[in-house]
C-alpha cells in the first residue's frame, strides 16, 4: 500500500520564501535601517560595524533583485545612490514588528 505525502512541498511554503529573501548577515539590518526612510550604501558600512562593500553590496543587489528594496539614482551633487523600501518591503514591516513584540 503506498501513501500519499498530503503534506506541500517546503518550496511551496510562503514563509519559508520570505525568510530566504531576508536572509543572510546583513539582510535584516539593513532592513531595519531602511524604516526611517531611504539608505546610502556609504552610511550603511559605517553603521554596521564589520560589514564591507562585497557583502553590503551582495545584500542590497539581492534585495533589489527580490523586490524589497529599490535602487533610486540622486543627480544631485555629489552624485549618489539612495535605497527605499518598495511597496513590497513596507507589507513586510508588520511581519517584523509581530517577530520583535514576541522577543
Amino acid at each position: 500500500m503506498t501513501t500519499q505525502n498530503t503534506e506541500a512541498p517546503i518550496e511551496s511554503c510562503p514563509a519559508e520564501g520570505l525568510l530566504k529573501q531576508l536572509s543572510g548577515k546583513w539582510k535584516p539590518q539593513i532592513f531595519r535601517l531602511s524604516l526611517s526612510g531611504p539608505v546610502r550604501f556609504s552610511s550603511l558600512l559605517r553603521q554596521l560595524p564589520g560589514s564591507n562593500k562585497q557583502s553590503v553590496s551582495t545584500a542590497l543587489k539581492e534585495m533589489e533583485e527580490t523586490g524589497i528594496l529599490t535602487k533610486t539614482i540622486v543627480k544631485l551633487k555629489p552624485l549618489h545612490i539612495e535605497y527605499f523600501l518598495t511597496e513590497k518591503g513596507k507589507k513586510i514591516i508588520p511581519l517584523f514588528e509581530q517577530l520583535e513584540s514576541l522577543l
